[in-house]
């Protein structure tokens, strides 16, 4: 199993987590987004179901430990008006 090195960096004030793996780094987008209230954009953004299906998919390409068993369960609430996700939510 490849090592995950994490790493932070600072952007204009902000710190924001960098993993780096198997020579590619994975940048946050949530500790981007933290800077300007990001909690909302992106639990708003996670409700889209193209959103969701992206993520899945790349999730099973990129993730040997995917659970698609709880991935089905998002997938079918997801564009939902009572749908739901918050970002700190493993």
């Amino acid at each position: 199993m490849d090592k995950i090195k994490k790493l932070t960096i600072d952007v204009l004030g902000t710190t924001v987590t960098v993993l780096s793996q198997r020579d590619e780094d994975y940048i946050s987008l949530t500790d981007m987004l933290k800077a300007k209230d990001g909690d909302f954009f992106i639990s708003d953004w996670l409700r889209n179901r193209n959103t969701v299906e992206f993520l899945g998919i790349w999730e099973q390409v990129h993730n040997p430990e995917f659970n698609y068993g709880e991935f089905a369960i998002i997938r079918s609430q997801a564009g939902l008006h009572s749908y739901k996700i918050s970002v700190k939510e493993p």
